[in-house]
């Protein structure tokens, strides 16, 4: 139908035409004399309307030739449609395959099939390009220790040098959620202070996935057990050369081996975190052949009750709460400790306990207010006596600091390890010269802990830290701290009193 009236529009315009041309027919004035009417011709469109010489056709050839002239005029035009309606309908098809296209990337991509222009990945597929990203890192701690007065009572109080870390560090991402750590130490372990010896050991060594359903974060390997604040807040962070006495390898685990969960609110204001791992692998050893390995369970709780977000947490307040349950591989429960530094005498000692289990509780607390930042915890231990009851042992430790430069205590709601003490930063790094000057940041501090082990014939020990931390960047500073050793009549040498001296230079990368 269509085509039909596009013939007879054609024709009404070859009619027009003709009209319009009939301007320039020519009339033959030389006619013979048989002839009755003029005859006419077409001119031709490379001749102009006022030529001279013409053609002359019959009527009946004439109207064959206007015919042919339409209808061959009318093909060719029929075929110019049909070449513009074929390239039409190839840019519908091409813009329709391009929108399809989309979807056929995407989903050829989770294939791995690589496409000439892929689109937008979909970030709910797996992505099986997906390759580790790491970063190599170290620590370095330089310690100089000094029994500046030291009891008579005491022994082995010699002054030394250590390095306290020597480590190196590979950190990782990758496969769209998972994450890894792997950290060897090179530095002597701890012992008497006449103890050298050096050897590799395994601190950190764990993988890690993240935003699981429901569960949040799965980590497996040696890493900290998630219990006690200033535990788990990793040493650069941590503002005293030691943690305090009842933290470390007293209540709270170090480093072991096994899984843990760690989640939060979406807000961040509460996080929860608990793990299974084998009692007391040893980090240089690390291995046990024993069938009975022992294990600990582990669960900690924490609430931000007050979080100031403009300031990004220059003003908080943390509590927490934790449950530490022993399975003791060899069924000998010993509480024990040194002074406030790496190496040196034992000041305190609840001896060798026949004891199979013992379960350990503590509650945390800290606050930073602006330039201030007061954190303390207190513990509680039942030990589980094979022949007699029940023993409880306790400890608690308390401390304040305060940056003279104006800075702030960095707090990291839910960080490697949860909730935790993150790296301090100088408003102004240190610098001299090169037309730089910068102060750094200073920081003074003090600190009180006790570790009392009467209940278990062990005594009591009180420890008084003051001191003060120069911060030259946040991965640079040194660290100076007085330590006052007190302990009761009933531990390892009796009554006594000591000072001693702690510098460190600590910087790592």
């Amino acid at each position: 139908m269509v085509t039909s009236c596009f013939k007879i529009a054609f024709r009404f315009a070859l009619v027009v035409i003709a009209f319009l041309q009939g301007l320039g027919i020519e009339t033959n004035e030389h006619v013979s004399a048989e002839q009755d009417q003029p005859t006419v011709r077409f001119l031709t469109g490379d001749e102009s309307p006022l030529g001279t010489d013409a053609t002359v056709l019959p009527d009946d050839a004439t109207a064959l030739t206007d015919e042919t002239r339409i209808d061959s005029e009318f093909e060719s035009i029929r075929e110019r449609l049909a070449k513009l309606e074929q390239q039409a309908l190839g840019n519908v098809t091409k813009e329709g395959a391009s929108q399809a296209g989309t979807a056929d990337t995407k989903q050829v991509q989770t294939t791995g099939i690589k496409q000439d222009s892929p689109s937008k990945p979909d970030p709910k597929a797996t992505n099986s390009d997906a390759k580790w990203s790491t970063k190599l890192g170290g620590h370095v701690q330089l310690d100089y220790i000094t029994w500046a007065d030291a009891d008579a009572a005491i022994p082995d109080t010699e002054n030394y040098f250590s390095y306290r870390r020597l480590r190196l560090v590979a950190d990782g991402t990758g496969y769209d959620q998972f994450d890894f750590r792997l950290q060897l130490t090179l530095e002597p372990g701890q012992g008497p202070a006449s103890s050298i010896h050096a050897s590799a050991e395994v601190k950190d060594a764990y993988l890690s996935m993240n935003e699981v359903p429901l569960l949040g974060r799965i980590r497996f390997g040696n890493f900290f057990v998630p219990f006690s604040l200033e535990q788990v807040t990793n040493d650069t962070n941590n503002i005293f050369n030691e943690r305090s006495i009842p933290s470390e390898n007293i209540f709270a685990a170090s480093r072991e081996v096994g899984f843990a969960v760690y989640n939060a609110t979406e807000a961040k204001n509460f996080t929860w975190s608990g793990g299974m791992f084998f009692d007391n692998i040893n980090d240089t050893v690390k291995t046990r052949l024993d069938d009975n390995q022992g294990f600990r369970l582990s669960g900690r709780l924490t609430w931000l009750p007050y979080y100031y977000e403009p300031s990004n947490g220059r003003h908080l307040v943390h509590t927490g709460i934790g449950i530490l349950h022993t399975d003791d591989h060899d069924n000998l429960v010993r509480f024990q400790a040194r002074p406030q530094i790496q190496r040196g005498p034992v000041l305190i000692d609840s001896g060798p306990l026949a004891a199979d289990a013992y379960t350990t509780g503590n509650l945390e607390f800290a606050c930073v207010w602006g330039q201030v930042a007061v954190q303390a915890e207190a513990f509680r231990s039942s030990v589980n006596l094979n022949d007699s009851g029940s023993g409880d042992a306790s400890g608690a430790y308390a401390h304040i600091s305060y940056f003279l430069t104006g800075e702030n205590r960095i707090f990291e709601r839910f960080g490697q390890h949860g909730a935790q003490f993150g790296r301090n930063r100088p408003n102004t790094n240190f610098a001299i010269g090169q037309g730089r000057t910068g102060p750094g940041a200073w920081e003074v501090k003090a600190r009180w802990s006790n570790l009392r082990l009467s209940d278990l014939d062990g005594g009591e020990y009180n420890d008084l830290t003051v001191g003060f931390n120069w911060y030259w960047s946040d991965r640079t500073r040194w660290m100076f701290d007085w330590i006052q050793p007190v302990t009761s009549e009933e531990t390892t040498f009796g009554a006594t009193y000591s000072d001693l001296l702690a510098m460190r230079f600590d910087f790592n990368w």
